[in-house]
């Protein structure tokens, strides 16, 4: 099938050529809006990218261009208008699992690189600077951590910060039970915020997530907690963030995606001027840690995401049931 990828990066174009055999596959930088979709013109399907804002707009002109298919190479879509994508007769799939391990041993690394400071202390020894002054953590065994979430990879973050001898508490509408036989605690939000000393997001963002944790759910929480979150931009509100970390009571934040990263994760910037002035103020903090959006970027999960993508893709064309399809409910 020809396919037309956007947002491409050079890393999709590794993986991707490395596994198909029977599709025509169409490389685009530019990410898919309502300026760009006429170059999927002729194309059955379009694959798109997390930051992709698939609208009602973008969909109508898809469809015009002989569109049916949208592929995500990701697990969310909040991105993608579904309602309009099913009154445009174009069908929707994405990866619903590349590699829970990928992303929880990122948030893992975020909460070992804020607590023991570790980009402070790298910067530090390349200047020549040996100190340890003002770069003292804390044990991790025996602290309390939340996590928001119990997914694939909010199971997968759970039961690594078992490994460390953490209590952990957990929040999700659906109790996981075999967390709770591994002596993990669901518990109501308000009730897990004041007890843990670290919070990490895992859950998708949906009209109910979106900025669950704000200026509020922020008081709740323990002072000097740290916050970690590898899942979507909009679960925090992020000048309510802002000010956490201004009083003191947010200790630290550990993100590796961003409320408004669609306009600076995946490119280089480093000669631009930056105009976003939140992100710019995040970056000044010392407590503060962001990577950008690369929680999923190991060759396990690529290789998956390449290869369910494709079998996505094989399955349409050959009028097979769409088993990672995504549709309005």
């Amino acid at each position: 099938m020809k396919t037309a990828f956007f947002s491409t990066q050079p890393y999709d174009k590794t993986y991707f050529d490395r596994f198909n055999h029977s599709h025509q596959l169409i490389y685009f930088d530019a990410p898919l809006s309502a300026e760009t979709a006429v170059l999927a013109a002729g194309c059955g399907a379009v694959c798109a990218f997390v930051n992709d804002i698939i609208s009602e707009e973008v969909l109508q002109k898809l469809s015009a261009g002989g569109v049916k298919l949208v592929v995500l190479r990701c697990a969310g879509y909040n991105n993608v208008d579904l309602m309009a994508a099913a009154r445009c007769g174009i069908k929707v799939a994405r990866v619903p699992a590349y590699s829970p391990h990928a992303v929880a041993e990122h948030a893992v690394a975020l909460v070992l690189g804020l607590n023991r400071k570790i980009h402070k202390a790298y910067n530090r020894v390349r200047e020549g600077n040996f100190s340890l002054d003002r770069l003292n953590g804390f044990d991790l065994f025996g602290k309390t951590v939340g996590v928001i979430g119990t997914g694939k990879i909010g199971e997968c973050f759970c039961r690594i910060m078992k490994g460390f001898g953490c209590r952990v508490l957990a929040f999700d509408l659906i109790a996981n039970k075999e967390l709770e036989a591994a002596g993990v605690e669901y518990l109501p939000l308000v009730d897990l915020l004041p007890q843990a000393d670290i919070v990490s997001l895992h859950c998708p963002l949906t009209a109910q997530t979106r900025h669950i944790v704000d200026e509020h759910t922020l008081l709740l929480m323990k002072k000097g907690a740290m916050l970690i979150n590898t899942s979507r931009g909009a679960l925090v509100d992020t000048k309510a963030a802002l000010e956490a970390l201004k009083t003191g009571q947010l200790g630290y934040l550990g993100i590796d995606v961003y409320e408004q990263e669609e306009h600076l994760f995946f490119h280089n910037r480093s000669e631009e001027i930056i105009q976003d002035d939140v992100i710019m103020r995040l970056l000044g903090f010392p407590n503060v840690l962001v990577t950008a959006h690369q929680g999923f970027f190991t060759e396990e999960a690529l290789t998956q995401i390449a290869r369910t993508t494709l079998g996505n893709l094989e399955a349409f064309e050959e009028g097979k049931s769409l088993l990672n399809e995504v549709a309005a409910v």
